[in-house]
């Protein structure tokens, strides 16, 4: 009857033990779920050969044709091997968090032990009794992990895609940037010709060939800079997007940066959005549910270890020939006499005390971020729309005017390319005020779920410098 009930409870903890786990493909479906601005729904573990074909097509069908925004996040989810790398290890965080929530397995001893004139057989097969106890805790614990790294996943993903985001915007905006600053170095280049030929006519100084010349070598030296500037943010996206060397080849990107939108987002529309489901505030808080549930297992574990089995001998007699059994059970104690788990104990307490530390900082500094995330986006939308509304309006009408003044031989052609070049930085500025804009809304979005994330400087190139002053700084952001 003791072996039977032995093997009937071990029998019914290896029932409990083997509950469900949460997989990698359910996980992957909650994200795509909970945050479908971010996901689009595409987010998936590729584990058989279909599956990566099926990627690949989408892949290729998108890079047939000028790459937007939306679209370059829908080839990081399908191609970059990091995100399938993200997804692999939340799979192995999940993996662990429902080894958690199980028991040890039984462990059988056989032992053989021969005398001159008996043999003895002796079976036994023994449990952790603590295991047993403390089973149901566990299988709280390995939820509590698995939901974390459901979190965990999110989080990764969401910030991931931002990252995406941003690195499209730096190389349209890079790309643009650079076919205005072409433009300044053709003009230069004119203006160096032309001053060379009137010098030796005699109609210029030295000077003041060598003020023209001195622009056009400033120009060449800039231009290469933000030839560089835009590989750069090229190359920057195309290892986002995980892009092979062919499929680098085959990347097309629109010649400019969206428009801006009509109105900027408001701000009780973002303060409705950044509730409690943040994913910081949800992952903090999980931490400390862990940690708490972690700290009560692992109180009773830290005094003691049982283990208990059943036995059962058997002894042949040789000399005789009779054969006798014997029956009984083994109880294992871990003896506290050594270390009596109170360094273990003060571990548990001091994690559970700094996860809930955590936990008040992560929710105190949300509303922070969330205010400096949407002030830099209003700020950069507020800029961009008045240099597309009053500066560069502005320049054009005084381009305007001055070139009906060259064509009434009031100004000379100096005068008239010195305004194209003063006209040309002002759009270079005008653009880069535009990409700060998209990446503080970039950043915005993320930091609305609950991850902030670098995004834009409240500033630009000034209008009116020459290209030298700002060109280069403005690809290079």
């Amino acid at each position: 009857m003791k072996k039977l009930n032995l093997l009937g409870v071990t029998a019914l903890a290896l029932g409990l033990g083997g509950c469900a786990a949460v997989s990698i493909d359910e996980a992957a479906q909650q994200t795509n779920l909970a945050y479908p601005s971010f996901t689009g729904g595409k987010l998936e573990l590729r584990k058989t050969e279909p599956q990566r074909q099926a990627a690949s097509a989408l892949t290729e069908s998108l890079l047939a044709q000028p790459l937007g925004q939306a679209e370059a996040v829908q080839v990081a989810l399908a191609n970059s091997p990091a995100v399938q790398e993200l997804l692999a290890q939340s799979s192995a965080d999940l993996a662990v968090a429902a080894q958690a929530g199980r028991i040890a397995n039984p462990i059988f001893s056989f032992e053989r032990i021969r005398s001159v004139d008996e043999l003895e057989l002796g079976r036994l097969l023994s449990v952790g009794l603590i295991d047993l106890l403390t089973l149901p805790a566990r299988q709280n614990v390995a939820r509590s992990q698995a939901q974390q790294a459901q979190l965990q996943l999110s989080t990764e993903v969401v910030e991931r895609v931002s990252q995406v985001r941003q690195s499209w915007v730096r190389a349209v905006a890079a790309r643009q940037t650079l076919q205005y600053a072409q433009q300044v170095s053709k003009a230069a280049e004119a203006g160096a010709e032309l001053a060379k030929r009137l010098q030796q006519v005699g109609n210029f100084t030295k000077l003041q060939r060598a003020r023209e010349q001195v622009f056009y070598a400033d120009a060449v030296a800039q231009l290469a800079s933000i030839q560089h500037a835009a590989t750069a943010a090229r190359e920057d996206l195309v290892r986002q997007l995980g892009l092979t060397d062919a499929q680098a080849a085959q990347l097309k990107l629109p010649d400019r940066l969206p428009d801006l939108p009509k109105t900027p987002r408001a701000p009780a529309e973002v303060s409705a959005a950044a509730t409690a489901q943040r994913l910081d505030v949800q992952l903090a808080r999980t931490q400390v549910d862990l940690a708490g549930r972690a700290q009560g297992l692992n109180l009773l574990t830290s005094f003691v270890d049982v283990e208990i089995g059943g036995r059962r001998d058997t002894v042949f007699d040789n000399h005789s020939g009779e054969r006798s059994n014997r029956k009984g059970y083994e109880l294992e104690i871990t003896l506290p006499i050594f270390d009596f788990g109170d360094a273990q104990r003060a571990s548990l307490n001091a994690r559970s005390l700094a996860a809930a530390h955590r936990y008040d900082g992560v929710v105190r500094a949300a509303s922070s971020h969330l205010r400096v995330s949407y002030s830099a986006y209003r700020t950069a939308y507020d800029l961009a729309r008045h240099y597309r509304d009053e500066i560069v309006p502005l320049r054009k009408t005084m381009a305007e005017e001055n070139v009906l003044r060259y064509n009434g031989m009031l100004i000379g052609v100096f005068e008239l390319l010195a305004d194209t070049r003063v006209q040309i930085a002002s759009v270079m500025a005008a653009i880069n005020s535009e990409q700060q804009f998209w990446l503080a809304d970039a950043a915005l979005s993320s930091s609305v779920i609950g991850k902030p994330i670098a995004g834009a400087t409240a500033g630009g190139i000034t209008p009116g410098t020459p290209v030298s002053t700002g060109g280069a700084d403005a690809a290079a952001h």
